[in-house]
């Protein structure tokens, strides 16, 4: 089976970073309506509560499938699922967030997926780096 596919969720991508900050600060971001607007699209607001629908100002539609405080949200994004998860470093003062896609059509659409994907990560790492 090529790399990225799977027989459960079909086509799959994930992007990690180590982040230079603790977890209360990642997550207060990406939880956000600034952060959120990065790796979910503008003018996004989510309830944090299973099942609780959200459209993004793009008119990207989808529902909220788990969200775990200070851990982890994942919802569904038009035709695919979204998880945005994080987890402290041994330090505590370092942050893993990763960010994974599946349901995706093709190989051709898991490669523009990971581009998308590490330019919402340097653009995370950008804002979060701003005084």
């Amino acid at each position: 089976m090529p790399t990225g596919l799977t027989r459960d969720t079909g086509w799959q991508i994930g992007v990690s970073r180590t982040l230079p900050h603790p977890p209360s600060v990642v997550w207060d971001f990406i939880s956000r309506p600034e952060g959120l607007a990065l790796w979910l699209g503008s003018d996004t607001e989510l309830t944090p509560e299973r099942g609780a629908p959200y459209r993004t100002a793009a008119g990207v539609t989808g529902e909220v499938r788990g969200y775990r405080p200070a851990d982890r949200i994942r919802v569904t994004h038009g035709t695919t699922t979204l998880q945005v998860a994080m987890a402290p470093a041994a330090d505590g003062a370092r942050t893993m967030l990763r960010f994974h896609q599946e349901h995706l059509a093709s190989a051709e659409e898991r490669e523009r997926q990971r581009t998308h994907w590490q330019r919402v990560m340097d653009q995370v790492e950008a804002a979060l780096d701003r005084p």
